[in-house]
C-alpha cells in the first residue's frame, strides 16, 4: 500500500509543480506565454485520454507492468524537462508525464486484487488521498526550487523520484498483480476516445485564449463532439469495448461518474481561487500581497487533512455505505464555499476555508471509487475508475475555463498612482465560490440518487461484503 500511495503523490505532484515556473519560463525558453501554457494543457490533454485507455490496458495485460511502464513514461518526460529549455521538447515531455494519471485507478485495481474485501474501502481511501497531498506538496515545493535554484532543478527532483517510485513498484507490487484478462484490445475505440476527448478539452481549456467564436475553438470543439457519438456506437457494437457503456449507463455507475463531474469543478476551484486570492496586492483593498510560497503553503494543511481524513472516511463507508460519505463529503464542500464567501479577507480564515474544502474531498474522492468498484465486474476495475477520474478531470477543465472568465470578467482597476494594473475583485472570487457550492450541491443530490441496494455484476462485493472479512475460505 505505502509504494501505490507513493505512486498516486507522484501523479500529482507532476500535475502541479509546473505552475510556479509559469512566469519565468517565456524569457527562459524564448516564447510567448501562450505557447508555454501548453505545457499545462499538454498534461491534462495526455491525461485525460489515457486514463480510460491505460485502465483497460492494465485490466487486459496485467496493472502491475502498466503502472510501472506509466511510471517509467513519467520519469521519461522529466529527465526531458531537465535537459532542455527548447519548448517544443518542454511541451512533449509534459504531455509524457501526462500518463501518471492513470496510476491511480491501476493502483486501486490492484488493491481490488490483493486485499481482502473488507480491507478494500480503507485502503482504496487512503489511495484517493495522496492526490491532494502531491498536489499540496507539489506548489510549495516548485516555489521553493524557483526562488533558490535553477528551474531545470525542480525536474531532476522530479526525475529521481519518479525513478525511485518506478524501481520500488516493480520490486513490491505483487507479480499475480500482473494477471491478464483474455481478450483483444480496442486500438479503433481507443483512437476515436483520443480524438473526440482531444478536441473537446482543448477547445474548453484554449477557448479564453484563442476566442470562444475563433474558428479554431469552434472548429476544434465541434468536431469533438461529433466523434465522441462515433466512439459510442462503436463501442457498443464492438465484442471488447473500451468503454462497456451498457454498464456505464446503470445508475449505479453513472451517477458516481456524474458526481465525479461536479465535484471536481469544485475541487479545482479551492487550488485555483486561493493561490490567486492571497497573492492579489494590497492595493486591491482586498488582496494580502504574498509570495507564491505563502500561498501555496494555505493550500498544504488541506492536502495533509485530506490523508488524515482518509481512515475516517473508510469507518463512515463501512458503516453507513460509501453513498451516504459522498453525500456527506458534497455536503462539507458546499459550507466551506459558503463560509468562503463571507470570510475570504485574512489568511487565517483564507486558509482554514481551503482546509475546511479539502476534509469534504477528502471524503468524496474516497467515496467515489468505492461505489464504482462495488458496480463493477473484477475485470473492469481499473477501465471504470480510469473513466471516473476522466470525469474529474472534465470537470477540473471545466472549472479553469469558469474561474479565468470570472476573474478576468469581473474586476477592479487600481488607481495610477499603484501602478493602474486590472486585477479581480473580490466579488468575483465570491462569485467563483458560489459557483463551486453550488456544483457541490448538484454533487450531494446526485449522490443522494444513488440506488442504496443494487443488483451486482456477477463476482462483485456488495457494500456488505466490503464492510466484513468473508467467511468463504479462499
Amino acid at each position: 500500500m505505502p509504494t501505490l500511495a507513493f505512486g498516486g503523490t507522484l501523479m500529482a505532484l507532476m500535475q502541479t509543480v509546473i505552475v510556479p515556473l509559469l512566469p519565468a519560463l517565456p524569457g527562459d525558453t524564448g516564447s510567448s506565454p501562450g505557447t508555454v501554457s501548453w505545457m499545462l494543457t499538454a498534461t491534462l490533454l495526455s491525461g485525460a485520454v489515457l486514463n480510460p485507455v491505460l485502465g483497460r490496458a492494465g485490466d487486459m495485460y496485467g496493472r502491475r507492468r502498466i503502472l510501472v511502464g506509466a511510471l517509467v513514461v513519467m520519469t521519461l518526460g522529466s529527465a526531458l524537462c531537465a535537459l532542455t529549455s527548447d519548448i517544443g521538447v518542454l511541451i512533449t515531455a509534459r504531455a509524457l508525464q501526462g500518463t501518471a494519471a492513470a496510476v491511480v485507478p491501476l493502483a486501486t485495481g490492484i488493491l481490488r486484487d490483493e486485499l481482502p474485501p473488507h480491507r478494500v474501502g480503507s485502503a482504496v481511501a487512503l489511495m484517493s488521498s495522496t492526490v491532494g497531498i502531491g498536489a499540496a506538496a507539489g506548489l510549495p515545493l516548485a516555489s521553493v526550487v524557483v526562488q533558490h535554484a535553477d528551474w531545470h532543478v525542480l525536474f531532476w527532483v522530479t526525475t529521481g523520484l519518479g525513478v525511485f517510485g518506478a524501481v520500488l513498484s516493480w520490486w513490491v507490487l505483487p507479480r499475480s498483480s500482473s494477471a491478464r484478462t483474455p481478450g483483444r484490445f480496442d486500438i479503433v475505440g481507443a483512437l476515436l476516445l483520443t480524438t473526440g476527448l482531444v478536441g473537446v478539452l482543448l477547445a474548453v481549456s484554449k477557448g479564453e485564449d484563442w476566442g470562444w467564436s475563433s474558428p479554431a475553438v469552434l472548429g476544434i470543439g465541434a468536431a469533438g463532439l461529433l466523434v465522441l457519438p462515433v466512439w459510442g456506437r462503436h463501442q457498443l457494437r464492438v465484442r471488447e469495448p473500451l468503454v462497456d457503456l451498457r454498464l456505464a449507463a446503470r445508475r449505479t455507475v453513472l451517477l458516481p461518474h456524474l458526481a465525479a463531474l461536479v465535484t471536481g469543478f469544485a475541487f479545482y476551484a479551492n487550488w485555483l481561487a486561493t493561490v490567486q486570492l492571497v497573492q492579489a496586492p494590497e492595493e486591491t483593498g482586498y488582496g494580502l500581497g504574498a509570495s507564491a510560497l505563502v500561498a501555496s503553503l494555505c493550500l498544504l494543511p488541506g492536502g495533509l487533512t485530506m490523508v488524515l481524513m482518509s481512515p475516517v472516511s473508510a469507518r463512515l463507508s463501512a458503516a453507513r455505505g460509501a453513498r451516504s460519505t459522498l453525500v456527506a463529503g458534497a455536503l462539507v464542500i458546499a459550507v466551506a464555499y459558503v463560509v468562503r464567501v463571507f470570510t475570504s479577507e485574512q489568511m487565517w480564515t483564507i486558509a482554514a476555508g481551503a482546509t475546511l474544502c479539502s476534509v469534504g474531498t477528502g471524503l468524496v474522492y474516497s467515496a467515489l471509487p468505492t461505489l464504482v468498484i462495488q458496480a463493477v465486474p473484477a475485470e473492469q476495475t481499473a477501465a471504470a475508475t480510469g473513466l471516473n477520474v476522466l470525469m474529474r478531470t472534465i470537470g477540473q477543465a471545466l472549472c479553469s475555463t469558469v474561474v479565468t472568465v470570472v476573474l478576468t470578467t469581473v474586476t477592479v482597476t487600481l488607481p495610477a498612482g499603484a501602478g493602474g494594473v486590472t486585477y479581480a475583485s473580490l466579488d468575483a472570487y465570491r462569485i467563483v465560490f458560489a459557483l463551486a457550492a453550488a456544483a457541490s450541491l448538484v454533487a450531494a443530490l446526485t449522490a443522494a440518487a444513488i440506488p442504496r441496494t443494487a443488483t451486482h455484476p456477477a463476482g462483485v462485493e456488495t457494500r456488505d461484503s466490503l464492510r466484513r472479512p468473508s467467511r468463504t475460505p479462499s
